[in-house]
């Protein structure tokens, strides 16, 4: 089997994570729009491998679920107790065999990974795996040259460049330390040589457990090669053990995102304030402002303009459309649309070409139709509106009974007046107007204007005789003294 195909990818997700001081396990925390592990196993299955399989111990239920949902193609092993990464591995490859052999079920490459790992990339493990089968080796290392290697393994090279030991920090010598060469905790192994190995493992160690990285130097014993292959970028191999390093990653991760985006022709006008997940994707020209954020499956069309200050969520944004200080969640906006600044667009909404969706307003599972307009401080819930409608300012789609959702239907070319309610389910027909102040609670014809709105009546005095020593009183009485008595046979009477 060629590198661009390893018999299996294993990627160890059994631990706990207790650094992180989380609830949720280390592996299953959000970093770009997918799970630590998520990462993982995304970049593993870009190489296609015939196996991957994932190890699990820890609030295995949870992991295992959450692999199922996001990669169904990941099998699951479970290491019941933490032993070491070595027994881990193993009850990996009993889980490939399925009660066979080990080594006749990964006769190939094997590549180990680590869910905690989410900035290592596709390429890094095919050039790895490359570089195992190119070299012979029975197993190859990954490692990184790091400005500060304190703490970390180092990695010890003969003069032909194969591995001759990995010495932990502890207990290196002075020359060894000013090695910058670390272990990453990836590697590639024949996978013959390495199920082999494994039973070999002895538990003789501080911790009693069996490690994998005791599987060189059994190697190494036997006669066969031990290697490594230099990642291009150290932070690749960057594990995430607390909260600190998960923001870390996730400014190195945004980073990376961004910067394909922008040489893929987007805009993105201050980087350090944007940001963006994995699964989304947007089409060039388009210009993205400060203080945005871009999460889920959203999608930005070629010449949008979004921002400052919106977060969108699985929502579509149309070719040359606006979307100014919004949040948006689960909605489609049209072609040359606008949205903002200051709106709501729940889950459902739709907009359509060159519509509106001014200041101050939330929609909600309402089709708002071509060049339609809702400028401002309005509320449209489960409701279909048409094509070059207007909505008046302060209006609100009383959608709600208190036990059920009820529609209300606004046709095409109409025009409803300020300050409206309209009490579902109604239906306003089309080229039909509503009166400012109505509260709509019968269907309207096409063509009519509807006016359902109580007479005004005025109180006479009213404010002097209730409120005599306020300033309204006060106000009231300049007004009366500075108004210029009536000139004689004027009248003064109001038809």
């Amino acid at each position: 089997m060629s590198s661009m195909r390893p018999a299996a990818v294993v990627v160890l997700a059994a631990g706990e994570g207790t650094r992180m001081k989380s609830a949720t396990p280390k592996v299953l925390h959000d970093l770009c729009g997918r799970s630590l592990v998520g990462h993982v196993v995304a970049a593993a299955g870009e190489l296609e491998p015939h196996a991957l399989v994932a190890v699990v111990g820890h609030a295995r239920e949870r992991v295992a679920g959450h692999l199922a949902e996001v990669a169904p193609e990941v099998r699951t092993a479970v290491q019941y107790e933490q032993n070491g990464t070595g027994h881990a591995v193993r009850v990996a490859l009993d889980e490939l065999a399925g009660g066979g052999s080990a080594a006749d079920a990964v006769a190939g490459t094997v590549l180990v990974t680590c869910g905690d790992t989410p900035l290592l990339t596709a390429a890094t493990l095919r050039a790895l795996a490359s570089a195992h089968e190119a070299d012979g080796n029975a197993v190859t290392v990954l490692t990184a040259e790091v400005p500060d290697a304190t703490g970390y393994g180092r990695i010890i090279r003969g003069t032909d460049g194969a591995v001759t030991a990995i010495v932990e920090h502890k207990d290196a010598d002075e020359s060894q330390r000013a090695v910058r060469e670390i272990n990453s905790g990836v590697f590639a192994f024949d996978g013959r040589l390495l199920a082999e190995a494994l039973g070999k493992l002895s538990t003789d160690n501080s911790q009693g457990e069996e490690y994998l990285t005791d599987v060189l130097g059994i190697l190494r014993a036997e006669g066969h090669r031990v290697g490594a292959a230099l990642a291009a970028d150290h932070r690749e191999i960057a594990g995430i053990n607390n909260r600190v390093q998960l923001a870390q990653a996730r400014r190195t991760m945004n980073d990376r995102l961004l910067e394909l985006a922008m040489l893929a022709g987007v805009t993105v006008v201050d980087p350090a304030s944007t940001w963006i997940d994995v699964t989304v994707t947007v089409e060039r020209d388009a210009v993205v402002h400060p203080g945005t954020q871009l999460l889920g499956t959203t999608h930005l069309a070629e010449g949008c303009e979004v921002g400052p200050n919106s977060r969108l969520t699985d929502t579509r944004v149309g070719q040359a459309a606006t979307v100014d200080n919004t949040v948006a969640k689960g909605a489609e906006i049209g072609a040359e649309a606008t949205v903002g600044p200051f709106a709501y667009l729940r889950p459902g909404s739709r907009l359509g070409t060159s519509g509106k969706i001014g200041a101050f307003v939330e929609t909600k599972n309402a089709a708002i139709g071509d060049g339609s307009k809702v400028p401002h401080l309005s509320y449209v819930g489960d409701a279909t509106i048409g094509d070059h409608t207007n909505i008046g300012a302060a209006s609100v789609f009383v959608n709600y009974d208190g036990e059920r959702k009820h529609h209300t239907t606004i046709g095409s070319h109409c025009r409803t007046g300020s300050d409206n309610m309209f009490i579902a389910p109604v239906n306003v027909a089309d080229g039909a107007y509503t009166a400012a102040g109505s509260v709509i609670t019968q269907d309207v014809p096409a063509g009519a204007l509807a006016v359902a709105r109580a007479h005004q009546r005025n109180v006479e005095g009213w404010v002097a005789r209730r409120r005599p020593d306020s300033a309204a009183a006060r106000a009231a009485a300049e007004a009366d003294t500075a108004q210029p008595p009536a000139e004689a046979g004027t009248d003064t009477t109001v038809a």
